[in-house]
């Protein structure tokens, strides 16, 4: 990688950009590299919120959200790995430009998209637009500035990525409330379309290179095979695990050892595609680790709320959407705190073991919800989600790869993002396949009880009957009516009871990484 006095971060022939400072300039190129990164988590996050909405627009199942979700991770990851060549072959400029005009062709497939199968073919090039803009944008940060201008550019960096967390749920509740759910992609469209504008204009075109080593397709085929196996494993464990085990077993294996090639490939290759060897440093797999528990907690934290929120305890989808965006202000607030108090705290330990705990508490305060809880009563959990973000996720982002050498840090970058979209995939199908099994189960069980509780559910039927006769329905209509509304809450109690285990789950999650925190001696 090239040092920044080797790169000629400004077009200069654009006469406007003469008229700024050269601190202008900079920032100009700061607020590019975090409007380009929060793209990609403006759009996730909005999928992830409005996901029933999607998944049931094109009239699927919990399960396939799981696959539409891995094809973003498969096409992300892809495009990851390969992210050294393609910068170095084509310039940041033509690449990242070429990139996000790949992320919106693959947004307005997935707007206009009617069938499963369409989405989660759009749902690949989207991933593989995406995957470029985080690695490249924070490895461009130690390319394009000098060592005194990094610690400013990444903390724009890092205030785009929350201010898009914060906007994302809102925006996404409001435009599915007042149009349909291919809103939701074309809401991240005019954002991508300013950033690609800013990448042609102000990023660096490519430098002449003698080892131009191509792109290597076999390596990434073997990992894209790997990633797709364990991926079906996961989503046909709740169907498979007990009527087919054997073929779970062997895809399991199958894609474990599809890995493990890959890494043992990469680990003895002269011209790897992941440089394996040069990133086993113990304080840096020790950040990999929390970064990949952190990861699976957020990433199952948002998918459940919506759906706990909206589907169980009956809440307007916008009010929904502000709620979360009001978790996702307190981690901003809490980053402009952080930022001034962290360079007084030398031990970062204390405040991820207390961001751990803050979302088990949190989590648990969910799981002890009554169906008629308001928003009201989910503040205090609301906010311990907020802080667990700041608390957690920045200290391991600055310890993780202070032990790494410099040629070595965009390595470990393009491998911590890697982590970063299997743990979210993970944590989807995950959220997913537990949700839907905890529902058909608590369902089942819920009308057995009817079923042996006969006096008082015929009490309670000839009462909702009497209700619908007395709004003007004969007998047989009101009949129907009563039984629709008992279905409907038996729907909902065994959502809500679905809900309140995972977040049981995810609290549980949370306790477990707080005690290995507090047991490593590698970050602190």
């Amino acid at each position: 990688m090239k040092s920044a006095s080797a790169l000629r971060p400004l077009r200069l022939g654009l006469r406007w950009l003469r008229l700024l400072s050269h601190r202008q300039r900079q920032t100009l190129v700061m607020l590019l590299l975090a409007l380009a990164t929060a793209v990609e988590f403006l759009e996730n996050i909005m999928f992830v919120f409005a996901s029933s909405h999607i998944v049931g627009g094109v009239d699927a199942d919990p399960r396939s959200f799981a696959l539409v979700q891995a094809a973003y991770a498969v096409g992300s990851m892809l495009m990851i790995l390969k992210q050294q060549w393609l910068a170095q072959r084509f310039g940041y400029r033509y690449y990242l430009t070429g990139a996000l005009m790949i992320f919106m062709a693959g947004t307005l497939a997935a707007a206009t998209s009617h069938t499963l199968p369409q989405l989660v073919g759009a749902r690949f090039v989207q991933g593989v637009g995406g995957g470029a803009l985080f690695t490249s944008c924070r490895i461009l940060i130690n390319v394009m500035f000098a060592p005194p201008d990094r610690p400013r550019a990444a903390r724009i960096f890092m205030l785009g990525i929350f201010s898009a967390s914060a906007l994302a749920p809102a925006l996404a509740a409001e435009l599915v409330e007042r149009g349909v759910w291919q809103d939701v992609f074309y809401g991240a469209l005019p954002f991508a379309a300013l950033a690609t504008l800013g990448a042609w204009l102000l990023l660096p075109d490519a430098e002449p290179r003698d080892d131009d080593a191509g792109p290597a397709l076999g390596p990434l085929l073997l990992f894209g095979a790997a990633v797709v196996s364990l991926q079906a494993a996961l989503t046909e464990a709740r169907f498979d695990i007990f009527s087919h085990p054997l073929r779970l077993a062997a895809i399991c294996a199958l894609g474990v050892g599809l890995l493990g090639w890959f890494l043992w490939q990469q680990w003895h290759h002269s011209t790897p595609v992941l440089r394996v060897r040069a990133l086993r440093d113990p304080v840096y797999l020790t950040g990999l680790g929390m970064y990949f528990a952190y990861y699976l907690i957020s990433n199952l934290s948002s998918y459940v709320f919506p759906i706990y929120a909206e589907q169980a305890l009956g809440m307007p989808l916008a009010r929904t959407g502000w709620l979360n965006s009001f978790a996702a202000l307190v981690s901003l607030a809490g980053i402009a705190v952080y930022l001034r108090v962290a360079p007084r705290l030398p031990h970062k330990k204390p405040l991820m073991v207390s961001g751990l705990l803050l979302m088990a508490g949190a989590a648990w305060w969910f799981s002890s919800m009554p169906p008629d809880a308001g928003p009201r009563a989910l503040t205090l959990g609301l906010v311990g989600k907020g802080l667990f973000g700041v608390l957690v996720i920045i200290p391991i982002a600055g310890l993780t790869f202070r032990s790494l050498a410099e040629e070595d840090f965009a390595h470990g970058y393009r491998s911590k993002n890697l982590l970063r979209q299997i743990a979210a995939s993970f944590a989807s199908a995950l959220g997913a396949v537990l949700l839907q099994n905890r529902q058909f189960a608590v369902h089942t069980s819920l009308t057995g009880a009817l079923g042996q509780h006969t006096a008082q559910t015929q009490l309670w039927m000839d009462s909702a009957q009497a209700s619908w006769s007395a709004r003007g329905f004969d007998a047989g209509h009101a009949h129907q009516a009563a039984l629709a509304q008992l279905a409907g809450l038996v729907d909902v109690q065994a959502r809500l009871i679905a809900c309140e285990d995972l977040y049981r789950l995810i609290a549980v999650l949370a306790l477990v990484a707080a005690v290995f925190m507090l047991a490593q001696r590698r970050l602190d």
